[in-house]
């Protein structure tokens, strides 16, 4: 025999009102839930965006600079003459150009200055040329 224990029309409709309210307030705390790790991946994916932009904006400046130093040393070694240029090396923010004995290195020091320092010694010329001074005004030329 099957007993089916029926309870008041009161008590169900307390029983269904209370289950339709817990299930409305978990809807709402998933909204909320989610709505906060939508906010966060956004602000992620923004911070990773700027980043990103950061570091461009690092290569770029390197490779300017990068270029600049290299039309530097192409134009010192064209004052120098190619042919007169046994090594050329960049060393702690100078570059060292080394040079034959009898080379003329007039044009050279009028361009640079003081910031050309020159040693001539029996084998050959030796010329460090600051990079700092250059590298700013350059860059500063083409910003």
């Amino acid at each position: 025999m099957i007993i089916a224990v029926k309870r008041t029309s009161k008590k169900r409709l307390i029983i269904k009102v209370i289950s339709i309210i817990a299930v409305i307030f978990m809807f709402i705390a998933y909204y909320f839930h989610m709505s906060d790790k939508f906010a966060q991946d956004a602000k992620q994916e923004q911070l990773n965006e700027m980043q990103q932009t950061q570091q461009a904006a690092k290569e770029n400046k390197k490779n300017k600079i990068e270029k600049i130093i290299y039309r530097e040393v192409e134009n010192a070694v064209d004052l120098v003459g190619q042919l007169n240029v046994r090594n050329v090396k960049i060393i702690a923010n100078k570059i060292v150009i080394v040079c034959d004995p009898n080379t003329n290195i007039d044009a050279l020091v009028v361009r640079y200055g003081t910031m050309a320092l020159v040693k001539r010694t029996i084998d050959d010329i030796k010329i460090a040329i600051d990079l700092k001074y250059v590298v700013e005004s350059k860059y500063d030329e083409n910003n």
